[in-house]
């Protein structure tokens, strides 16, 4: 390391050794700014032209000798955008729940029955078996190492450079990912599962599907059946015109409103329209009307037949 540069633009130069005659060159410094969020400042370190096939494990023994530490963060990718997901799908649950338990109204015993047996949670999808495969990312991707206390994060720094080229992958691993042929042969088994496991995985998508059909069929009929009540999202009743006996239900004036818009984007007015030919002296009149304009374009075109056979004429001299 002597004779070569130990830091450029920045960051200190950590040479990883693949074999004798290759070397994979990790750029390291402090981590600064306020993105991405959730990564402490004083504890992070920012990776650069991190090795495609490195993994969290394999990344955590390599700094681990400096420390405890706290987590391995890679851009959009791992465990923290599984469990951004994970946090999504709960969140939508807790959204649906409560606009679910607001429409309470008396129910006779045979709709507490038919209640109870549909669930109100969507069947959850057991999914397929997870790979052992490593994750093969872009060429000079990037890495946050959060360690547990400043005193290891501080250590780090003060301890990179080392001497000499570090061996890849480290050697305190244990039972390490696969790599080379045994990586692809992981690849191949776990995109090819058993039957079992795709039975079970295909079959819950299905109920899940049709938990969600059933779910959009019935507040699509809740919307337009009247004696229901119309609960907003927050699971207050709304109070809207057309209910029976002061009751705020739906489906009270679905037609009159229908015409009324259809009237309103047309700019027309159709029962004026229909109203034209209702009485028995407004269709006389029309006949009448359509007559003599019929019979004024008779003599028009009459003329006209005169006037081109003067025009065809033939003249002597």
């Amino acid at each position: 390391m002597s004779s070569t540069a130990s830091s450029i633009a920045g960051f200190t130069i950590v040479p990883l050794k693949y074999s004798a005659t290759a070397t994979h060159n990790l750029y390291v410094r402090a981590h600064t700014g306020a993105k991405p969020v959730g990564l402490p400042q004083g504890r992070t370190l920012f990776l650069n032209n991190v090795p495609p096939d490195a993994t969290e494990r394999e990344l955590g023994a390599l700094f681990g000798t400096y420390g405890t530490i706290e987590r391995v963060a890679f851009p959009l990718a791992g465990s923290e955008s599984r469990d951004r997901d994970a946090m999504d799908e709960d969140d939508e649950e807790e959204k649906t729940n409560p606009h679910i338990q607001g429409k309470k109204r008396k129910l006779g015993k045979g709709s507490k029955a038919k209640s109870a047996s549909v669930p109100t949670k969507p069947p959850k999808v057991i999914p397929l078996p997870a790979s052992t495969a490593r994750v093969i990312r872009h060429s000079g991707g990037s890495a946050h190492i959060v360690f547990l206390d400043t005193s290891s994060y501080n250590r780090c720094l003060s301890s990179i450079p080392p001497s000499k080229p570090i061996p890849w992958p480290p050697a305190n691993l244990k039972n390490p990912e696969p790599r080379g042929l045994a990586n692809l042969l992981a690849q191949y088994h776990s995109s090819r599962p058993t039957f079992e496991a795709a039975l079970a995985h295909a079959e819950s998508a299905i109920l899940a599907f049709d938990w969600q059909l059933q779910k959009d069929k019935r507040q699509q009929k809740s919307q337009y059946h009247k004696g229901e009540e119309i609960v907003d999202e927050d699971g207050f009743t709304l109070v809207v015109r057309g209910g029976a006996y002061g009751q705020s239900v739906g489906g009270g004036i679905g037609v009159t409103s229908k015409r009324f818009e259809l009237n309103a984007s047309t700019g027309k007015d159709l029962d004026s329209e229909e109203k034209e030919s209702f009485y028995a002296f407004q269709i006389r009149e029309k006949n009448l009307k359509d007559h003599a304009t019929l019979r004024k374009q008779f003599e028009e075109d009459k003329k006209k037949v005169e006037e081109m056979r003067k025009q065809r004429a033939f003249v002597p001299y």
